[in-house]
């Protein structure tokens, strides 16, 4: 088992962040948390995230216009910003992610099973993100209200790929947290049969 301290900074005392400490998210940390989220678990290894790090200010100002007007601050100050979305098209890998058996023909030519496994698996792996985001000594503030259709449009104009949250990234600043709220208990969420 992890030892306490490692289970406090993945779990127990990791936060979702509004507000950002002035300090650079690096390259070097974006590849950091390729490597280790990559290795979330996905149905025939079909690994369908795509990942859109933004960090430039000019690249920012292009994703403030579909942003939910109380995201836009949190978002603009966030050292980056990570698009988590997923490709239409990750079927056209599986002959090299999942190469024992012909599995791109379970998912070609069936869009709601490509929406559904992509949308899915994608999450998955953004929950991952998350994850790997936290172990490399980053906070993380995830954010769903955007307008998808347009942020799709602007960004990803080939129409292949589909974004489903975005992703605050660097030091957050504690100062600007609300206090934790409750959880369900054990007994109120799970079952034993």
């Amino acid at each position: 088992m992890l030892n306490k301290d490692t289970l406090d900074t993945l779990f127990r005392h990791a936060r979702s962040h509004n507000g950002w400490l002035k300090q650079d998210v690096s390259k070097t940390q974006f590849h950091q948390i390729y490597e280790l989220m990559k290795f979330a678990p996905t149905a025939t290894n079909n690994c369908p995230v795509r990942i859109t790090f933004i960090k430039s200010h000019t690249a920012k100002q292009r994703l403030k216009p579909h942003l939910n007007e109380g995201n836009i601050d949190k978002s603009m100050n966030a050292p980056a910003i990570a698009i988590i979305s997923y490709d239409t098209e990750f079927y056209k890998k599986l002959s090299f992610l999942f190469p024992h058996t012909n599995a791109k023909s379970w998912y070609e030519g069936k869009p709601e099973k490509i929406k559904l496994a992509g949308s899915i698996n994608a999450t998955l792996q953004g929950a991952y993100f998350i994850m790997a985001t936290r172990a490399i000594g980053l906070d993380c503030g995830p954010i769903g209200g955007f307008n998808k259709e347009t942020l799709d449009d602007d960004f990803f104009t080939d129409g292949k790929t589909k974004s489903i949250f975005l992703c605050g990234i660097g030091h957050g600043d504690h100062n600007k947290i609300f206090p934790r709220l409750p959880r369900l208990s054990f007994d109120e969420a799970c079952k034993i049969i």
